[in-house]
């Protein structure tokens, strides 16, 4: 799938034009034109801005994406500031609690091709602000007809590359999903996480069960890794799970939640008996969240009014922002179908 993200840290509105710079270069090296790489480096300081200003600080997360075989440029803000409790109200230009002009969220609109926002208010936890951003070349945003996909992938503080990858095959109405998280951090645990994507793009996808199987077999030499695999029949309301090691997962459609099985082991070492599950998602506003164990699991949609709705690449930078342990890889992949 996507690259790993750039987490770049804006505590205050002195790193706003770093933020921008590093995003102009990310924008340069997907192929943007001149106009292209000002729209991005618009949307970064005025993206930057905000959180510094409003929410005391927080991150961008940064990376180039692919579709249609066009490179684009998404960008998440993430914080955890008091949030805001009139979305629609603040998004006008003119609005401002800072004494600005207060034309920031409405100029991220609408340089952006993809946009999304949640906000959240209170004393609870997962107060604050997501903002979620996609810019491609000549402003022509790909169209998906059936199901939404987004992923969050952060390597541990102080690596330069991440352990966990995620790969996405679609057949279909059958949209195949992989988290694999190698083992340890660094690169021997990259070279692993490469290794299982590798085998999974290349193999059959009709069965979770016989993808894990080949995965455990082509780690074999490697330091070995957890790995989840999920088919989502979008046609037949139905998924089915096969997993080896700690990859958490769970879908959410019609009011119920089921959460995913995985067995023990070590994908390219010691794996037991591999089975898969098959889990019901019928109903309405399916998604189905994967993630390493660089995130906790107690965390609930629950805790987030609405985040269910949004574009999934913004429901796995909020789980990252308030779930991430930051002591590993931590990586959230979101499948979202359209209704």
């Amino acid at each position: 799938m996507e690259a790993m993200n750039r987490l770049v840290p804006v505590p205050d509105t002195s790193h706003a034009n770093a933020a921008r710079r590093e995003v102009e270069s990310v924008a340069r090296a997907c192929g943007f034109s001149d106009e292209d790489v000002g729209r991005a480096a618009l949307v970064a300081l005025e993206m930057a801005t905000n959180v510094a200003r409003h929410a005391g600080g927080g991150h961008l997360l940064l990376r180039a994406v692919t579709a249609e075989d066009r490179k684009g440029l998404e960008l998440i803000s993430i914080d955890r500031g008091p949030g805001m409790a009139d979305v629609a109200h603040s998004m006008s230009d003119g609005v401002s609690t800072y004494g600005s002009a207060g034309a920031g969220l409405g100029a991220i609109r609408r340089q952006a091709d993809e946009f999304d926002i949640h906000s959240q208010t209170g004393p609870a936890p997962g107060h604050g602000t997501a903002i979620y951003v996609r810019l491609w070349p000549g402003r022509r945003a790909p169209v998906e007809k059936h199901a939404l996909i987004g992923s969050v992938s952060v390597p541990k503080p102080e690596e330069l590359v991440c352990g966990d990858g995620v790969a996405v095959v679609h057949a279909g109405s059958v949209v195949s999903l992989l988290v694999v998280d190698g083992l340890g951090h660094g690169v021997a645990a990259q070279q692993a996480a490469n290794a299982a994507c590798e085998v999974f793009k290349k193999g059959v996808v009709s069965s979770p069960v016989m993808a894990a199987q080949r995965i455990h077999a082509g780690l074999r030499g490697t330091r070995g890794a957890a790995i989840g695999v999920a088919n989502v029949d979008l046609a037949a309301s139905s998924l089915t799970f096969s997993g080896i090691g700690n990859i958490a997962g769970l879908a959410a459609a019609g009011g119920q939640v089921r959460r995913f099985v995985s067995m023990n082991g070590i994908a390219g070492h010691t794996a037991g008996q591999v089975r898969e599950f098959v889990y019901p998602c019928d109903g309405p506003g399916l998604v189905v969240i994967l993630h390493s164990d660089g995130i906790g699991t107690n965390w609930s949609l629950d805790r987030y009014p609405r985040l269910a709705a949004r574009h999934p690449a913004l429901i796995a930078a909020i789980l990252y922002r308030d779930g991430t342990r930051g002591r590993d890889d931590a990586t959230v992949l979101v499948l979202r179908r359209l209704p």
